[in-house]
């Protein structure tokens, strides 16, 4: 099942993150692109994720530094931008992926692309990955692992229903059942030409 190798990786990716666990640190995507594209992909997907989580708990800082906070909003700004593409680029492969599938007569278009259901299984890894520390949190109050312990049981079980969700939409589209239609994001707020803002410089 494609969602078992996503969850795998994803899980590979936030491990390795932790073992420095530091926005800084360097990114070594061991999946190589030509051989091994989607895991390649999915690796980096998740690594954006990961950093950018831990940007949004850096920027939270109420005592952070204006300037600081300032050049970490860009970063957050670089980093949505990547991840939007990421996303595309999985949309790339599956789309290449089905290429010569015909769809049925009766076949009808999802909610939204594999790859985006993709983007939320990647966000769900990290919640359930620091949802378990609170829940394990040994300097935590009991009150408190017991809350975290209760929302960890839900996220599990969201990640079960997502990734069933996904490998059905996968196989309805490889069955012809479902056919993929890809928008691509239209971001205007990064481009010189279209925020108003921006073309006045």
């Amino acid at each position: 099942m494609f969602s078992d190798k996503a969850n795998r990786i994803f899980q590979e990716v936030i491990e390795k993150y932790h073992e420095v666990n530091t926005v800084d640190q360097s990114f070594t995507n061991p999946y190589d692109r030509d051989n091994e594209l989607l895991e390649h992909l999915l690796f980096r997907k998740c690594w954006i994720d990961t950093v950018q989580w831990h940007y949004e708990d850096i920027i939270r800082d109420p005592n952070i530094d204006p300037v600081a906070a300032l050049t970490l909003k860009r970063q957050i700004d670089a980093s949505n931008q990547d991840r939007t593409d990421t996303v595309e680029y999985i949309d790339s492969y599956f789309l290449d992926k089905y290429r010569e599938v015909t769809p049925r007569d009766n076949a009808t278009i999802n909610t939204e692309s594999p790859a985006w259901g993709v983007d939320r299984l990647s966000i769900l890894a990290l919640k359930i990955f620091h949802m378990n520390e609170e829940a394990t949190r040994e300097d935590a109050s009991q009150d408190h692992r017991s809350k975290c312990n209760e929302k960890l049981n839900v996220l599990l079980e969201q990640r079960t229903d997502l990734s069933k969700a996904i490998d059905q939409l996968l196989e309805d589209i490889e069955n012809g059942d479902k056919y993929m239609k890809v928008y691509r994001q239209m971001k205007m707020y990064n481009d010189d030409e279209l925020n108003p803002v921006l073309r006045k410089k």
